[in-house]
């Protein structure tokens, strides 16, 4: 391939490094700072033109169009960025602040001023919905009438968040309300071309994935038939059907951290209380869930000192008087600790409070706000601590159900399920015992590459135990998943804990689907899913399982989400194909022994083609659910692309990955070990997109963190 051949990829490898890095400057400055001096700027908007006019050339040039699969995939890709390009120049986006009964036409959009519409808008009423039993809001509604500018009606509507009202061209999204309950804050979005153009795009594009991945004359397919996979029909039914979404004991017992005795409530007398109904966290739940909570959230453990944690809580609101001098409140932060003169890690209530009553951390805090530092993160988690105890012990903590009957109650057997899942530890059993079996398996699979001939029936018992209890973690692992989302009502992929659940799973059923036709996917399963658990289970310091926010209760979010975290699974198992065949390529055979060489080439070659293979879906999925995605923000806010963070390494994720379909481009893919050295290193990206843009970065999408 010529150099002006190339002349798109180095445009996108422009575009990648600086919209990876434009978040990074976010983070310093502001996200204005870096739309209108970055996303917004006319110099980005032509790098982004001069990308695609050479990707038109280059496809004109290349006659791709006898291709068609491929061709209809790369023009997807220019419509979506034409109607980009469209919306940009076209669009305008502000909001409208209606007062009840007062009519109004003006809206406001940043940057640009006021404009009018050529309609007039009325709040008629506007109502605030709420969680059952409880003063946690589900839904805004605003109740609209529109009328032409001589006053006469021509519709009246109701807008709450996903329900949008369209007229002559202008989307109106609810987006806020005023404390009186009197006013109601609209979205307003005007964009007569690019929506259309974008939407057609996506629709190009779903259709040409589809096309290339069961085209005859495509990679994908080439990749299935080739030698180094054996029954590779059957590898394609199994990696399709495994992408589907799944779906103390008396009352004076010992003080712990005191020297002398402690009021406790007996177990017997707690034990009765686990399965009060009761209203935590805007849905009815048994009492057993907020003590666990309770209990974790301030000791980081279920229990303490050998008391439940009914025992912890129910004391605790009893015998504030007693309790408030336990040092049972965790502080990880030393320097927190040193700042407030503890000596060891926990604390007790009183221990923030000094001799004239004053809150310490109220001052403390003072002194660090805004500087987002590890010490105001410290004060903010131990100061929510401490309000929980205070919440506790003036009664606003634990809510029963109204006695007026107006929450239908839950069902024995649901109250059975949530006891079950809050007893078992699913995440620390799952993530220990998977963590031990695949690095055990990891490590019998490369002795058994490097020394084929040694390989004998105890290896082959160690696979074979491997294999069942795969099939066993990952039935465990689906009863847990199923559980939670009984319990909850929705399918749990509304939060960071949740979605590592579900990559967990993802990574099980794949490596179920394909370990018999590829022995090294088994330890990778284990492997991935237990690391993915270990991060799961150390962010389930504050578990929860909550109603949604009312702008997450959309159809778009489970398939949006499902979409995006079964490609970071798949591109998971690439990364270790990468890691195994690397591995294999560094510790050579002795030259004396041919037939041992062989099979190891033998072996590289496998991973190359089967990670080639898995290339496809996992590029693809990343893409759709990047699409999927976009439009879920449409209806939801008004917006198909904001820049977000998230967004923002999401693309990023997408077009390093691509970049590998493009060998002719960079024949230095051709080469298995460039190209799995790319693989592992590309999958920073996809760390940096989960974890990164949650725990450093955040932005819009910090509700998955």
């Amino acid at each position: 391939m010529t150099s002006l051949n190339k002349l798109p990829f180095l445009f996108l490898i422009i575009i990648t490094v600086i919209i990876g890095a434009a978040t990074i400057v976010e983070d310093f400055y502001t996200t204005q700072f870096v739309i209108q001096h970055c996303y917004s700027a006319t110099w980005f908007r032509v790098l982004w033109i001069a990308a695609s006019a050479s990707a038109v050339w280059v496809i004109l040039k290349c006659k791709l169009w006898k291709r068609i699969e491929l061709m209809l995939l790369h023009l997807s890709l220019l419509v979506i960025l034409c109607g980009a390009l469209t919306t940009a120049l076209t669009s305008s986006k502000g909001m409208i602040h209606l007062r009840q009964n007062q009519p109004e036409r003006i809206f406001n959009i940043p940057e640009k001023g006021i404009e009018a519409l050529p309609f007039i808008l009325c709040l008629d009423s506007f109502r605030l919905e709420y969680y059952p039993g409880t003063d946690a809001p589900s839904d805004f509604v605003s109740y609209i009438t529109f009328t032409d500018t001589k006053g006469e009606r021509i519709k009246s509507t109701e807008i709450s968040m996903n329900n949008i009202s369209t007229l002559n061209g202008y989307r109106f999204y609810q987006s806020s309300y005023d404390e009186d309950y009197h006013g109601s804050w609209l979205t307003v979005n005007y964009d007569p071309w690019g929506t259309g153009i974008t939407y057609t795009g996506y629709v190009l594009l779903a259709f040409s994935m589809f096309m290339t991945l069961i085209s005859r004359k495509e990679n994908f397919r080439r990749l299935l038939r080739h030698p180094a996979l054996k029954r590779g029909s059957a590898f394609l039914v199994g990696l399709l059907v495994c992408l589907q979404p799944c779906l103390a004991e008396n009352a004076e017992s010992e003080a712990a951290g005191t020297d002398r005795p402690l009021a406790v409530i007996k177990a017997a007398q707690a034990e009765k209380f686990k399965s009060r109904q009761i209203i935590y966290n805007d849905r009815v739940a048994p009492l057993n869930t907020l003590a666990r909570d309770f209990t974790r959230k301030l000791t980081g453990s279920n229990s303490f000192r050998g008391l439940s944690a009914e025992q912890v809580m129910i004391s605790w609101m009893l015998y504030p008087e007693e309790w408030q001098h336990v040092k049972m409140i965790k502080i990880k932060s030393e320097q927190l600790r040193m700042t407030l003169g503890l000596e060891d890690e926990f604390a007790s209530f009183a221990d923030f409070f000094d001799e004239k009553g004053n809150y310490r951390l109220s001052k403390l805090y003072e002194t660090c706000r805004g500087s987002h530092s590890k010490l105001e993160k410290a004060i903010r988690e131990t100061d929510e601590k401490v309000g929980i105890l205070l919440m506790l012990t003036n009664g606003t903590l634990i809510k029963p159900l109204p006695e007026d009957n107006s929450v239908k109650p839950l069902s024995d057997n649901k109250i059975k399920a949530e006891l079950i899942y809050n007893s078992i530890p699913f995440s620390k059993i799952l993530f220990m015992f998977n963590l031990t079996a695949g690095l055990l398996l990891f490590f019998t699979m490369l002795y058994t590459m490097l020394n084929s001939r040694k390989a004998g029936a105890y290896t082959r018992w160690i696979y074979a135990a491997g294999s069942y209890s795969l099939y066993a973690v990952t039935l465990f692992h689906l009863v847990g998943y199923c559980l939670r989302w009984y319990i909850s009502g929705t399918l749990p992929l509304t939060n960071g804990f949740e979605t590592m659940q579900f990559v967990a799973l993802c990574a099980l059923l794949i490596s179920c689907a394909l370990h018999r036709m590829f022995r090294f996917t088994l330890p990778f399963g284990f492997i991935l899913s237990g690391f993915i658990l270990l991060v799961s289970y150390l962010g389930e310091i504050n578990p929860q399982i909550t109603p949604l926010m009312p702008v997450l209760v959309s159809p778009w979010l489970s398939s949006h989400v499902s979409m995006i975290m079964i490609s970071y699974s798949l591109f998971a198992f690439i990364m270790l194909n990468g890691v195994t065949a690397l591995c294999l390529m560094m510790c050579r055979n002795k030259p004396k022994d041919p037939e041992a060489e062989r099979n190891r080439h033998e072996r590289i070659e496998t991973l190359t083609v089967l990670s080639r293979l898995m290339l496809y879906p996992a590029t693809f999925m990343l893409a759709a659910g990047i699409f999927l995605g976009a439009v879920w923000a449409n209806v939801s806010w008004g917006s198909y692309w904001s820049w977000d963070a998230k967004e923002v390494w999401a693309l990023v994720t997408m077009l390093v990955y691509g970049f590998a379909f493009h060998r002719s481009a960079f024949p230095a893919f051709r080469n298995p070990k460039t190209f799995h050295i790319y693989m592992v290193v590309a999958f920073l990206c996809v760390i940096m997109t989960y974890f990164g843009v949650n725990y450093w970065l955040g932005g819009m999408h910090s509700y998955a963190g």
